[in-house]
């Protein structure tokens, strides 16, 4: 059995949207492909399955389009330095079409050029015609190879229109100049200065759509660029710089000031902070001491210190979090999907329209009607191409996923993407989601003759041998506090109920009520604070010394800072919040009102919130889940969209539609806002290109005539055919400077 992989994919010679599907297809009819994902706006194609790439490459090429597999950063660099090649080549193809049309358009619109019948412009028309020959051969021969190889696979794309239209100016110019009786008079015109101008437009079109395109895999190409090439290796007691290739699992390596984590690991000496803003988005730098994970890529801010490999190569977070930017980026959502079925037909329709363009005229214009008829159905070819249809989704996409990327947000397809969008109800987890995940004193209230400190020691010292989470809650405040702690003998811990000792002399009791009331202890006077906390969602433990209530100290889970203020920016934008939790319903109530959370579902076990998310489904609701990605992923996967909210580990990255690398619920805010604006883009620029081609084709075709007598010029049809493409893609790249707070 052959093992499923995805195999990533460079393609070339895709012109146009049409070419999208013809690819798509060569690559499904391979034995063991499942999948095929092309992305025209990278010219790169994802394929799942258990075919092998020689073969997925060989069906390619038999297409009429070429293909190489991307395996690593060298890889991607090589493709980025062939694409800039080809941008140089884009543009002297450019240059040479213009250096011969351009003089020949101003001659022709001065009236200096001489008459096709003087024997002098027989002579100038035949050199110049050549010369275009060789010009269109150097500058356009592209187009009409990648024709010819869609010709011979029964296909047609933008090289299919393209190399009609000019190929058919030239031809006819030809037959003008040698056998001039064959056209009426009137119709005694070259055009070969426009076969040469549209073909420099449409290469320039093309090289300043490919820069821009470039722009919007920024966001991948910084990643990469986090990737370190060497590490620091500590063999043998000596430290030794080794390409990252060489790094294995369970080596020590050092991390310096000011140097790049080169792979995922466990600090095990030193300490110091670690900027991980590329990870999570977070400006400030993070403390890292012995036992800490760090991650490759972050940078290490100042100090020192070892730390032991965990994860290498393309298991490291980095590595995943790259790959899963570049899926998202290749991947369709629905509305993708039904342009390329459109733009599959697109280009036989136009073709269509073409010829019924010229026996219109051929009909309706006699006496200039061959003239007439070429100059509309080049002009029509020309202008119809759906370059900007087919780019008009996945440039959004690429862009959007990018930024979100930088802050922090991995989406793990365009349709999550897109269905971010149209939620109308947010169900948060609470532990760990909307609160911090740990136990924390959030209240300490201190009898007459004790203080705050006092109480907190004393209960400190007692909790110190005990691994309860509200040990530890306590414990930790006073580490914060810096008290010191006392020596505690006879500790005994009670099952259910908290622990009692001596403390230098005194007997002490810390727990709930039954604890102290079994020990004969009043708590007539405590009753009402218990209760006001209980409102809060805070556990009152007490502590009692010699018979007498010393104080209280709540603990609870507390709400992160910035929770509240991400869940206005949900209900600003029109959404319905949710809060679903095991915790019970008083603590859940509290927080709730604390946080402006529209409802609650209390006291529910883990396994049933998917069902809590299905009947709000069936409720008519379009249901986004926020989870820690691990217990909740059963009603991540059964929501529309589901967010991983936490650390950015693995498994949090493969548990849901969105992970957020950052425990802060303004990425929800975010992914949604971002997700709002991309569908706006998507439509701005599918309109555009709608448009474009749905007036461009009729004016091409001369439907302006009649009225005005006024011919769409060939050129000026190939400028527009060009700038469209590049209005696309100048629109999709605005999504880089949109402000998201």
């Amino acid at each position: 059995m052959t093992k499923k992989q995805t195999i990533r994919l460079s393609v070339g010679g895709m012109s146009c949207a049409g070419c999208v599907a013809s690819v798509e297809k060569a690559m499904q009819s391979v034995e063991g492909v499942e999948q095929v994902q092309v992305n025209f706006a990278e010219h790169t194609a994802e394929v799942t399955g258990t075919a092998d790439v020689e073969s997925i490459i060989l069906a390619t090429r038999q297409a009429g389009y070429d293909a190489a597999e991307l395996r690593g950063i060298d890889d991607e660099s090589d493709k980025e330095a062939a694409e800039m090649a080809h941008y140089r080549a884009l543009l002297r193809k450019a240059g040479a079409a213009f250096a011969l049309g351009g003089p020949l358009f101003v001659a022709g619109m001065a009236g200096l050029l001489p008459a096709l019948d003087t024997p002098t412009g027989r002579l100038f028309w035949a050199i110049t015609g050549m010369l275009t020959l060789a010009v269109m051969i150097y500058a356009g021969g592209h187009f009409f190879i990648g024709a010819w190889k869609s010709f011979l696979n029964h296909q047609a794309n933008m090289d299919t229109l393209i190399a009609l239209g000019t190929g058919s100016a030239w031809l006819y110019s030809a037959v003008v100049l040698a056998f001039p009786h064959l056209v009426p008079v009137l119709a005694q015109h070259a055009y070969f200065d426009a076969a040469t101008i549209i073909i420099a437009l449409i290469n320039f079109g093309s090289a300043l759509e490919m820069r821009a395109r470039g722009k919007t895999s920024e966001a991948i190409k910084r990643l990469i660029g986090l990737r370190p090439r060497t590490a620091i290796v500590v063999r043998d007691g000596k430290e030794e710089e080794r390409p990252i290739s060489e790094v294995g699992l369970g080596e020590t390596l050092r991390a310096r000031p000011g140097e790049r984590i080169a792979v995922d690991g466990i600090v095990i000496e030193g300490q110091s902070r670690v900027d991980e803003s590329m990870l999570t988005g977070e400006p400030m730098p993070v403390e890292k001491t012995q036992g800490d994970e760090v991650i490759a890529g972050t940078i290490n801010a100042r100090g020192t210190f070892l730390y032991k490999s965990t994860r290498i190569g393309g298991d490291t977070v980095l590595a995943q979090i790259i790959e899963l930017v570049r899926h998202a980026q290749s991947s369709k959502p629905a509305i993708g999907r039904l342009v390329d079925k459109v733009a599959a037909v697109f280009v036989p329709t136009v073709m269509i329209i073409a010829v019924l363009t010229f026996l219109a005229w051929m009909n309706l214009a006699p006496e200039r009607g061959v003239a007439y008829a070429l100059v509309t159905t080049m002009t029509v070819l020309i202008i119809a191409c759906p370059c900007a249809l087919g780019l008009a989704t996945p440039i959004s996409i690429m862009v959007a996923v990018g930024r979100a990327a930088e802050r922090g947000i991995l989406i793990r397809n365009g349709e999550a993407l897109q269905q971010a969008g149209h939620l109308s109800t947010i169900v948060l987890d609470k532990t760990g989601t909307v609160t911090e995940g740990q136990p924390a004193v959030t209240d300490i209230v201190a009898a007459d003759e004790w203080t705050e400190d006092s109480l907190l020691q004393y209960a400190a010292s007692l909790e110190a041998g005990s691994e309860h989470p509200l040990a530890t809650a306590i414990v930790k405040a006073a580490d914060e506090k810096s008290l010191g702690l006392f020596r505690v003998t006879g500790f005994e811990a009670v099952a259910g109920h908290g622990v009692k000792g001596e403390v230098e002399g005194k007997h002490l009791l810390l727990g709930n009520a039954r604890l102290l009331q079994n020990a004969g202890v009043t708590l007539d006077d405590w009753e009402a604070q218990v209760t006001a906390l209980a409102a809060k969602g805070r556990s009152a433990v007490y502590l009692a010394c010699d018979g007498q209530v010393a104080g209280l100290l709540a603990v609870a889970d507390p709400v992160k800072a910035d929770s509240a203020e991400a869940i206005a920016r949900l209900h600003a934008n029109g959404l319905k919040v949710v809060m679903l939790t095991g915790d019970h319903r008083i603590t859940a109530e509290a927080v709730a009102r604390e946080m402006g959370i529209d409802s609650i579902i209390a006291e529910v076990l883990p396994q049933d919130k998917d069902k809590h998310v299905e009947e709000l489904q069936q409720q008519g609701e379009i249901v986004a889940m926020v989870g820690d990605g691990i217990n909740d992923a059963p009603a991540l996967a059964r929501a529309n969209v589901g967010f991983a909210i936490g650390s950015g580990t693995d498994v949090a990255i493969e548990s849901a539609d969105i992970t957020l690398m950052r425990g802060s619920l303004h990425g929800v805010a975010d992914a949604i806002s971002l997700s709002r604006l991309t569908l706006r883009n998507i439509k701005q620029n599918l309109f555009g290109a709608f448009i474009y081609n749905t007036l461009g084709i009729p004016i091409a075709g001369g439907i302006l005539f009649p009225l005005f007598g006024v011919l769409l010029n060939p050129m000026i049809a190939g400028a527009a055919m060009a700038m469209s493409s590049v209005t696309v893609v100048s629109n999709a790249n605005r999504l880089r400077l949109i402000k998201l707070d």
